[in-house]
């Protein structure tokens, strides 16, 4: 007989993995032990030698399907432990000799067999809304240290039942070791108002049912949620919300619900119903007048809507009874964080919520719903939160190191020992209460994962809270320029390794020179870069002012556009759109863009967006980051168009596209009477184009032909899919991000990628 110490690293406590090792010994006859120890298990057996080999073969490819099993170490065991024959499941250990090994698992969505005791009237758990089992139920939100065990989690205050416990301690049981496990004896209670249970429920069904808000607790924070068919409940929570024209999201039942409001392919129907259970922006069936199941007002004037399935039983059990798609967003005001404190909430939803849905049990972390979108097979992540959020990414990275983020659409990252855990979604760090949901979220990620930053990477801006914040930590800083960071991210998810071409196109980021850039090619590697395109600069007038009027920002690109060789567009051509807006205004701007006063000049691809957004009708002010670029690709839909006039020239040593002659053809085909769905189908064409000219011009003169795609312009579907055709049709390796957000989401993953490299000395 022999005796062999393991030690498993990797995503394995709260996934059922102890009962998983449990059976595969009593499989093969071993006796031993297993235990959570600090963020990893370990454990004896003792057995013939091939039953361990094979034990150990059996633990590396077929844990549960939550778990992610990274390494598998079998030592020696120099003094077997005693032990009563037969394999054990030992309490778990403190002060493991790796707390780098750490692995956070995060929420998962309710499972079928969940689901269906759910709905079974003989089942115990029959309507209790917080169900679960060791393949789905809350993790990184109940969480509050690790080795992951009830009495380290918010659950630690709900003492289990007999029943509960006998099924706890059974071997053959779905919940055997299920540290969230509970019932409607034992577990958290439905609360609304001064009622309890079923009753707090059926409340919350009729304010819903009647036109109402609800303010819900989930599982990562709380949800506003009302009849996504009902025009004036979904107006009356823009209203509240102060949310003018940001899409919502919209749950359904199930795929089949899903499916009858819009069209899925494949790999969207698997990411509907995975365990991370994320929203899928779809594109929506075409349906008319009163029978249309949404209330335009859910996603006004767009054609894509973001979908998603249950989470928790507590969703289920609304689905269930409304029998109808409900709006689900996040329970906040806009731009503020989701909610997670019930008094908190109470206080911040008091005047959007007709009622509240909450519970008594607490949420330690904040987790906003994660957002995914499909272009053909290319899976894009938007958002990284709830289910994804903060599962590890493969980083080459030895010094533990932190990302900051940006400041839009914020993460951070922590990472070390070849792995990166991007923290969760925050949000646009703007103001105090976001900012001190990123610190608190940071503070807590560092404890549970045991990393401890010596070296912070952060962006140029010295402006962005996330640049304050990374100069005020007692350790080493590395600055990492933002489309730098962009390009980074997608080439360190992808192990590109050496040089690689980087295409960066998003809204705004502070170059090396002190100007802002936002459509850039650049030569790069993981330690560096070098810029050898980019797009012509344009004065932004009145700075962020010009992000938040589309108007401001065409007529910089109009009257103050940089002069590379070609005549800016004929009065005439400009006086159509001059004449829609104010005079004094106009008047104001032409001064402010002749003299350069309060006009910071920006090379950027999300501002020509914005303007040829506002050239067509499509969008005067806007009201959330992307929103007059979102419209543009909502109104090309599937058009076919003849590209627009464009031009690429060498100036001070770069290739630069020239917009000067594509806004003048666009203008001029707008005059001509040319329908606005062809002219913005137009201008994505043309942007395709010159995204693949200038790729050509810099592989021409010795660039790599792996080019890596980043930056929120790249979310855009109808773009991605245009440029990388062209791309691939010039026999080049086209990469763009899948787990880590193309957007500033994924800039605090790149960021620890260049620092990493850095740090390592190679590319």
């Amino acid at each position: 007989m022999t005796a062999r110490r393991f030690h498993v690293e990797g995503i394995v406590q709260g996934v059922g993995f102890r009962p998983f090792v449990y059976r595969t010994a009593a499989e093969f006859g071993l006796d031993g032990w297993v235990a959570n120890v600090d963020g990893h298990v370990e454990g004896e057996v003792v057995g013939p030698t091939h039953a361990i080999e094979e034990f150990a073969a059996r633990l590396r490819t077929g844990a549960p399907s939550l778990a992610k099993v990274r390494r598998v170490r079998l030592t020696g065991v120099e003094r077997q432990s005693p032990r009563a024959a037969g394999f054990h499941v030992l309490h778990s250990a403190l002060g493991g000799p790796d707390a780098a090994s750490r692995e956070i698992p995060p929420d998962a969505a309710i499972c079928d067999a969940c689901l269906s005791e759910l709905r079974d009237p003989l089942d115990r758990r029959y309507r209790y809304p917080f169900i679960n089992c060791t393949d789905c139920g809350p993790r990184a939100t109940i969480i509050e240290n690790l080795p992951y065990d009830r009495v380290r989690t918010t659950m630690r205050r709900f003492p289990l039942c007999a029943a509960c416990a006998a099924e706890y301690a059974d071997p053959d049981d779905r919940r055997f070791h299920a540290e969230p496990v509970a019932c409607p004896v034992c577990g958290p209670r439905l609360v609304w108002a001064e009622m309890r249970g079923e009753r707090a429920l059926r409340a919350a069904v009729r304010t819903i049912g009647t036109g109402g808000i609800v303010a819900l607790k989930g599982l990562g924070g709380y949800q506003l949620v009302c009849d996504a068919g009902d025009a004036a409940a979904v107006a009356e929570l823009r209203r509240r919300k102060r949310r003018p024209a940001k899409p919502f999201a919209v749950m359904v039942r199930d795929v089949g619900a899903a499916a009858r409001l819009t069209r899925i392919g494949a790999g969207e129907r698997r990411a509907l119903a995975s365990p991370e259970r994320p929203v899928v922006l779809l594109g929506r069936r075409r349906w008319h007048g009163r029978t249309a199941p949404l209330a335009p007002e859910v996603h006004p004037g767009l054609t894509r809507v973001g979908l998603f399935l249950p989470t928790t039983g507590l969703h289920a059990l609304l689905l269930d009874e409304l029998a109808r798609p409900l709006v689900v967003t996040s329970g906040n005001l806009s731009d503020q964080p989701i909610a997670v404190d019930d008094e908190e909430a109470r206080g911040t939803l008091a005047t959007v919520a007709d009622g509240f849905l909450t519970h008594d049990r607490p949420i330690r972390s904040r987790y906003d719903d994660s957002v995914v979108q499909f272009t053909g097979r290319t899976r894009i992540t938007v958002r990284r939160a709830r289910g994804l959020a903060p599962a590890p990414l493969p980083l080459a990275v030895r010094q533990p190191v932190a990302g900051a983020g940006a400041q839009l659409k914020h993460t951070f990252t922590l990472a070390a020992d070849g792995r990166a855990h991007v923290g969760p979604h925050t949000g646009d760090l703007a103001d105090q209460p976001t900012y001190e949901a990123f610190t608190a979220s940071y503070a807590h990620l560092k404890a549970l994962t045991g990393i401890e930053p010596e070296v912070v990477a952060h962006d140029l801006h010295p402006g962005y809270l996330s640049t304050r914040w990374a100069e005020a930590q007692p350790l080493r800083r590395i600055p990492v320029q933002h489309h730098h960071a962009h390009v980074a991210a997608c080439a360190a998810e992808h192990g590109v390794r050496g040089r690689f071409l980087g295409v960066a196109y998003d809204g705004l980021g502070l170059g090396d020179d002190g100007t802002l850039w936002g459509g850039e090619v650049l030569v790069a590697d993981l330690r560096g870069y070098r810029r050898v395109g980019r797009f012509a600069t344009a004065p932004l007038p009145g700075g962020d002012a010009a992000v938040r009027h589309p108007s401001r920002t065409a007529l910089g690109h109009l009257l103050g556009g940089e002069v590379l060789g070609c005549p800016r567009p004929y009065p005439w051509l400009v006086r159509p759109f001059t004449d829609r807006l104010d005079p004094a205004e106009v008047t104001t701007l032409r001064a402010m863009i002749a003299r350069n006063v309060n006009c910071p000049r920006a090379s950027s691809a999300g501002r020509l967006f914005d303007t040829a957004a506002a050239l067509l009708g499509l969008a005067g002010r806007v009201t959330y980051e992307g929103e007059a670029a979102v419209r543009l690709e909502a109104t090309a839909g599937d058009e076919h168009a003849v590209p627009l006039a464009h031009r690429v020239v060498r100036a001070q040593g770069l290739w630069v596209y020239d917009p000067t002659p594509t806004l003048a053809d666009l203008l001029g085909r707008q005059l001509d009477g040319e329908p606005v769905a062809r002219l913005a189908a137009a201008f994505h064409q043309t942007l395709a184009t010159v995204t693949a000219e200038l790729v050509a011009r810099a592989v021409a003169e010795g660039a790599p032909r792996t080019v890596c795609l980043g930056g929120g312009c790249f979310v855009n579907r109808r773009l991605l899919t245009e440029v990388k055709g062209r791309l691939r049709a010039q026999g080049l390796r086209v990469l763009v991000g899948g787990q880590v957000p193309v957007g500033d989401g994924g800039i605090s993953y790149g960021q620890t990628a260049v620092a990493a490299a850095r740090l390592a000395g190679k590319g």
